[in-house]
């Protein structure tokens, strides 16, 4: 497999930025245009609910809109050189050619966070979809061609992920690796991008915390759970896997979260009046179901869903019911493997220091979430929490000014934010010697 591949689309120099910003905002004016189209798209190839089919493409259009305005921020430095005949600046310049990968949950916000800061600073980029959910990646390809982006700028390449990867990741030209996706590919990828020395920026697994004290406010907490697990139906890295309440409240939040859960219905994505739509294949299902049939072959028990559904309409589709776990334990496969759908097991804690070092007791550290009163708590758990984002009583602490990623085996580097541009420029020194 060969690809035509340039190594720049401009300098980032003052008289192109003007250039920069024009392209993205032509990018998100036609974005903005196509918002309700471009959501369809999404919940057709992939399952999720209109609603928050909605809410990515205006994370999207957020993207293109936030680098456009930050690519006029690129900053060097000016440093004083330790002899009188120097001068010394520092630059920062694009790596070149990058290539990104994608996953289907988020089909085109995670192209959008990767495209965006990579073209404002001056790289090409070949990306490629997952085969599960290209289409809205295709529609994001066809404004780039309605608003002018020059031919070879932007490269979509839709296939096998194994025969597109290894090529790749051997090619010389391509100078940095930007994947998100599973733990164990992304170790696949850091180890084949030795052999080139490649930078690369990795957001892997999840495993998230969900932790609520006793001294929490139990309705916002309740109803924070029920956006960070079911969104999506539950196909987020970021969506809560563990939910640890402390034994004081244990039995009263039960009660409310079984009462909220029981309320939310399930049906095809576009149907406005669902809350959550389809997963996305028979595989996800699959894995729901063994970790359920786990956990209560080990001692849980379901007190709501824990079953696909396949009543009339959801026959024939990949639906799976909301589903409460209670007396869940450490050794349960839903403790540890990354979930991925529609299921929320609760666990008890009696103390701070305990529930810590539960959460922490995990390869992972993508997103973690606890809900408090206290505000020395608030500081103090943060601080502890060995995760790459924390949301305290905030079940989405999520913005485009942001830096998103994780520690330990979630991943490498951050994405959004000014921080979003880092791992897409190198830094240069230049000194000059001169005649005094």
């Amino acid at each position: 497999m060969e690809y035509k591949l340039r190594k720049k689309v401009h300098d980032t120099t003052v008289s192109e930025e003007g250039k920069v910003c024009a392209a993205h905002m032509r990018v998100v004016n036609k974005l903005t245009e196509k918002k309700e189209y471009l959501a369809q798209t999404i919940t057709k190839g992939m399952g999720k609910s209109i609603h928050n089919a909605r809410y990515e493409v205006n994370s999207t259009i957020a993207f293109f809109k936030w680098y456009a305005e930050e690519a006029r921020r690129v900053y060097g430095d000016t440093i004083p050189a330790s002899a009188a005949n120097k001068r010394m600046s520092v630059i920062r310049q694009p790596v070149g050619v990058v290539a990104a990968i994608t996953p289907w949950n988020f089909p085109l916000s995670m192209a959008a966070r990767k495209l965006s800061p990579a073209l404002a600073v001056g790289c090409t980029v070949i990306i490629k979809p997952s085969s599960e959910a290209p289409l809205s990646c295709v529609e994001l390809f066809k404004i780039f061609n309605e608003v002018g982006l020059p031919e070879g700028v932007v490269n979509l390449v839709i296939g096998k992920s194994g025969e597109i990867a290894e090529p790749l990741m051997k090619s010389k030209a391509i100078r940095k690796i930007s994947f998100t996706g599973s733990t164990e590919v992304g170790k696949i990828l850091i180890r084949q991008s030795a052999d080139t020395v490649k930078k690369v920026s990795m957001e892997l697994g999840g495993h998230a915390p969900f932790i609520v004290f006793e001294d929490a406010d139990i309705d916002l907490a309740v109803d924070g759970m029920i956006n960070s697990k079911f969104a999506s139906t539950g196909q987020q890295c970021v969506c809560a896997n563990r939910i640890y309440v402390h034994d004081d409240i244990y039995d009263d939040f039960t009660k409310r979260f079984q009462e909220k859960i029981a309320q939310l219905k399930v049906g095809n994505g576009l149907d406005e009046s669902n809350q959550i739509g389809s997963m996305t294949n028979e595989s996800g299902i699959e894995k729901v179901q063994y970790q359920v049939t786990d956990a209560v072959e080990k001692g849980a028990q379901v007190l709501y869903g824990g079953h696909r559904l396949t009543d009339g309409e959801l026959e024939n589709g990949y639906f799976y019911s909301p589903t409460l776990l209670v007396d869940v334990k450490e050794d349960m496969k839903v403790c540890f493997e990354e979930t991925f759908g529609p299921v929320a097991p609760l666990v008890r804690f009696h103390s701070e220091e305990e529930v810590i070092k539960k959460a922490n007791d995990i390869e992972f550290g993508l997103a973690s979430y606890f809900y408090t009163n206290d505000v020395s708590r608030t500081h103090r758990v943060s601080e502890k929490l060995e995760y790459g984002m924390v949301g305290v009583n905030d079940p989405a602490p999520f913005a485009v000014q942001g830096p998103f990623g994780g520690v330990k085996e979630s991943g490498l580097g951050r994405e959004g934010g000014y921080f979003g541009l880092d791992d897409y420029l190198e830094t240069k020194l230049v000194s000059v010697a001169i005649k005094l």
